[in-house]
């Protein structure tokens, strides 16, 4: 875990990773709204390469996704697919939340490892001292396609928290 008050080469190296996880998430090289708020989790392989990335932050509102219902399909593919290209719409009315995670990201070819999940499962048990975030106290920033899914399987609903990081909270 890389927090802001660590060693600046530690912040740069992070920075580097972020730039490249926006690209491949198809972000527009969003600034984080609140960086001193911020903790990033990286997971490192045996061969000193970094193939996961968590970045979360501190929030108040998470907004609740609204599920559609799935027309009766009967292939776990399709239903996939189905997922992959349906929109989806959240709640307007806020609810409380405590961590946005507004990136994960794992590459490409570790996919479908439990990676994403068990930086999830680090950042419940490390983002406040002393205390185990429940699934209900975390919100997803307007997740990928495939962040859904992830999200979906997860979370154990269809209805979990989002937030929109780039409305952001306000910092201290």
């Amino acid at each position: 875990m890389v927090l802001p008050d660590d060693p600046k080469y530690a912040l740069k190296k992070v920075e580097e990773i972020r730039e490249m996880v926006d690209n491949d998430l198809g972000f527009q090289q969003a600034p984080l709204m609140c960086y001193s708020r911020t903790k990033t989790l990286l997971f490192i392989s045996n061969d000193k390469k970094v193939i996961g990335c968590l970045i979360a932050e501190h929030i108040q509102w998470g907004y609740r996704v609204i599920e559609e219902k799935v027309p009766e399909i009967s292939s776990e593919n399709e239903k996939v697919i189905f997922e992959r290209q349906k929109a989806w719409c959240c709640s307007t009315s806020p609810e409380p939340a405590i961590c946005g995670i507004s990136r994960i990201w794992v590459f490409s070819m570790m996919r479908r490892k439990k990676i994403a999940s068990r930086m999830i499962e680090c950042l419940r048990s490390n983002f406040i001292y002393g205390s185990y975030l429940s699934k209900e106290e975390i919100a997803f920033s307007d997740p990928t396609p495939d962040g859904k899914l992830f999200a979906t399987q997860y979370c154990g609903t269809g209805q979990f928290l989002v937030y929109n990081f780039l409305n952001g909270q306000n910092c201290p």
